[in-house]
């Protein structure tokens, strides 16, 4: 097959073929906060939005950057103990802050000698010119992606997630971060309250025409102590089987331009606070499935992408 042996462009087939060789991320913690819940655009945030800002393994903000990534180091040591990582800047919105601040804890990240990348979580709407600016200039001396958190392209949905920004305000960052040749990663998230297929596809069909580099699918975790809880035992809205979530993967990855790289294909949840779908812990399981779905359909990324271009 094309990608080893996926069916698809996973990111580690990409790392592999891009340093030679396997290369992990660690995930961290840059002590930002986000303006969907500062009060600047909202005190109460994403609907779907954890406490700890949607990253429940990154390290410990209370430490500087490089204990964090001592601290990552020394968990993953056993199965990896001398190859080089990815430091990816995972919690809320890690653009949201001083320049000179910024500046200071990704030189700090890059300054590790195991490092050799950078990954940025961050808003489209959190990136001004000045920011621009100094991506394009670590992207010119390291390996770098930013993250944005589309989620979806319905605008009646991102309103109801409490998302804070229309889908102009991605379409020009996407054009901002292209011309500055910025890879690019959209996060999307299948199963939001009273989406359908054909409009889950859609916003699969929007990044497509976007042109990301890469892609995140997040299944819908509905977590203890979030808005979206509250709405659940409100409303009891539709959660995604098992079967109906590898379904869509099987789709997603059929229309998917075979360029665009595949960072995840579903979500880490924890056991302590995942309310549902629990048949989401196992997630070894689920991305057996998928792979046996791909087999059994004769499946490979991007089979029908000339369909939609």
């Amino acid at each position: 097959m094309r990608w080893g042996e996926k069916r698809y462009n996973s990111l580690n087939y990409f790392l592999r073929e891009k340093f030679g060789e396997k290369v992990y991320k660690v995930s961290l913690d840059g002590g930002f906060t986000c303006p969907n819940r500062d009060g600047t655009l909202s005190e109460k945030g994403c609907i779907f939005c954890s406490d700890n800002g949607s990253g429940e393994f990154a390290g410990s903000r209370k430490k500087s950057i490089t204990d964090q990534i001592e601290e990552q180091l020394e968990l993953i040591s056993k199965k990896f103990p001398h190859g080089n990582v990815i430091a990816y800047f995972q919690n809320f919105t890690n653009t949201y802050g001083d320049l000179e601040y910024l500046k200071k804890i990704y030189e700090e990240a890059l300054s590790h000698p195991r490092v050799v990348g950078l990954a940025i979580a961050t808003r489209p709407d959190c990136i001004d010119d000045k920011i621009l600016d100094l991506l394009e200039e670590l992207n010119s001396k390291t390996f770098l992606w930013i993250e944005l958190g589309l989620q979806t392209s319905n605008e009646k949905t991102a309103i109801d997630i409490n998302r804070g920004w229309k889908l102009k305000i991605f379409d020009e960052m996407m054009e901002k971060l292209n011309n500055r040749n910025i890879k690019v990663v959209a996060h999307i998230i299948l199963g939001l309250p009273n989406e359908s297929h054909k409009t889950m596809l859609a916003s699969i069909r929007y990044i497509i025409k976007k042109k990301v580099w890469g892609v995140k699918f997040h299944l819908l975790h509905i977590i203890k102590n979030t808005n979206l809880e509250k709405l659940y035992i409100e409303t009891k809205f539709h959660i995604l089987t098992k079967e109906e979530y590898i379904d869509l993967i099987g789709t997603a990855i059929e229309i998917l331009d075979t360029d665009m790289v595949i960072h995840r294909l579903t979500g880490d949840g924890s056991r302590e606070t995942l309310i549902e779908p629990r048949w989401s812990l196992d997630k070894r399981n689920v991305l057996n499935s998928i792979e046996k779905h791909l087999k059994e359909n004769n499946v490979s990324q991007g089979d029908k992408y000339e369909k939609i271009t």
